[in-house]
């Protein structure tokens, strides 16, 4: 019997998994995309940073939306939607003639990106053992770096040769094999005990995830999920085009950037270990602490030695972070209102998502230094630490409400 459930732990570790990492491997395309599209459609820095922020707006409207709805129809069902949005998108978005089209279509695959997360890290919260919670989610967060490094990969390989359209082409392919395997997957077992309690009212929902219950976890999480997402896409969209800056060709960046995303993985497994071991609280302060000093120096160093070194250790801690946060968040709240409350906290740290890029392309083309830009970063990832050492609270081993 125990033998049957760890093979459904992984059956569902896998699946979440496919559809966590193709969702990856999009948005890793994406940082190299924008550097090819800017020498093919002569973009400027500002255009550039649209295109980031705009699937961040996307994410942010996915989030939210498919949070409320995952709480209202289900886990798998919204779970089904939200890669269908991103994969249909992704294909479409090959074939943009425009600036503008392409736009369009990066806000609804950031739309199909968005939601799905929160609801995954639900789905797979709600599904697994309160022993191994955490370090499930977290190793369903470490698929991100797979898709991250399949990202770098194909662009390496594919894009100075066959060109950018070929890349979004490839990506679509394995999203819609991550569709099929979804189809035997089961609903979250707690979801199916609270259907009914689950009908009420959208606006009842949002009022009790702000109520004085959850208001200061919930305020806590808005600006933890803020500061990293905005840092995240500020700093990791813009990576190959600030290796450019700084004065390599478009295909060392690109290796150079593959280098740095390997060190994800470390990250990950290493948060996933001390996620049990030391907590969520710690794991999140100090993945998010170790971000803050490798984002300055990634910003102040100059030998390519000091770049490569600051780079990983950037990706390492970062990545490490995000898997705490996706495990933290859905810990916070009970069945009823678990999938809202997420989407709105992943919903507000998107609006992070539209602000980091755009600054930076805004900074760019007024040449201001990307030591300054990378301090800023710093700054805000600072302020999030504090928040969850002030008011979050540790929820290790706690049996979801």
């Amino acid at each position: 019997m125990e033998n049957k459930q760890t093979v459904s732990q992984k059956k569902l570790l896998f699946i979440s998994g496919t559809g966590w990492m193709f969702d990856a491997l999009d948005v890793g395309i994406l940082s190299f995309v924008i550097t090819a599209l800017a020498k093919d459609w002569n973009l400027n820095p500002s255009q550039m940073g649209w295109i980031g922020s705009i699937n961040s707006i996307g994410m942010a409207v996915g989030a939210l939306l498919f949070g409320i709805l995952a709480d209202r129809f289900g886990r798998k069902s919204i779970f089904m939607i939200t890669l269908l949005f991103f994969s249909i998108g992704s294909g479409l978005s090959a074939f943009a003639p425009t600036l503008t089209i392409f736009l369009i279509l990066r806000f609804l695959i950031g739309m199909g990106l968005g939601g799905e997360l929160p609801v995954a890290s639900t789905l797979v919260s709600e599904s697994v053992a309160t022993k191994d919670r955490g370090r499930i989610v977290v190793l369903l967060e470490s698929f991100w770096a797979g898709g991250w490094l399949i990202a770098a990969l194909i662009s390496y390989f594919i894009i100075p040769k066959f060109g950018w359209q070929t890349a979004l082409l490839i990506c679509t392919i394995p999203a819609f094999y991550a569709l099929y395997l979804r189809l035997g997957l089961p609903d979250s077992p707690r979801f199916q005990t609270v259907t009914k309690e689950n009908r009420q009212s959208v606006l009842k929902k949002i009022q009790e995830v702000w109520s004085k219950k959850y208001a200061k976890r919930t305020l806590m999480l808005w600006v933890v999920w803020f500061t990293v997402v905005f840092s995240y896409y500020g700093m990791f969209l813009w990576l190959p085009s600030v290796m450019v800056l700084k004065g390599f060709s478009m295909i060392k960046s690109f290796e150079y950037v593959l280098i740095m995303t390997l060190a994800q993985l470390p990250g990950y497994f290493t948060a996933a270990w001390l996620i049990e071991k030391a907590g969520r609280k710690f794991v999140l302060v100090t993945f998010l602490i170790g971000t803050a000093i490798f984002a300055y120096l990634f910003g102040n160093v100059e030998s390519l030695t000091w770049l490569m070194i600051s780079g990983m250790f950037l990706s390492f801690f970062n990545l490490g972070a995000w898997g705490a946060l996706y495990a933290y968040s859905p810990e916070q709240y009970p069945t009823v209102i678990r999938g809202t409350g997420t989407g709105m906290a992943a919903g507000f740290g998107r609006i992070g998502g539209i602000f980091g890029p755009l600054l930076v392309g805004n900074l760019v083309a007024q040449k201001v230094s990307t030591d300054y830009i990378f301090t800023i970063f710093c700054i805000s990832i600072v302020i999030g630490v504090l928040f969850v050492l002030f008011l979050g609270k540790e929820t290790k081993r706690m049996e979801l409400e």
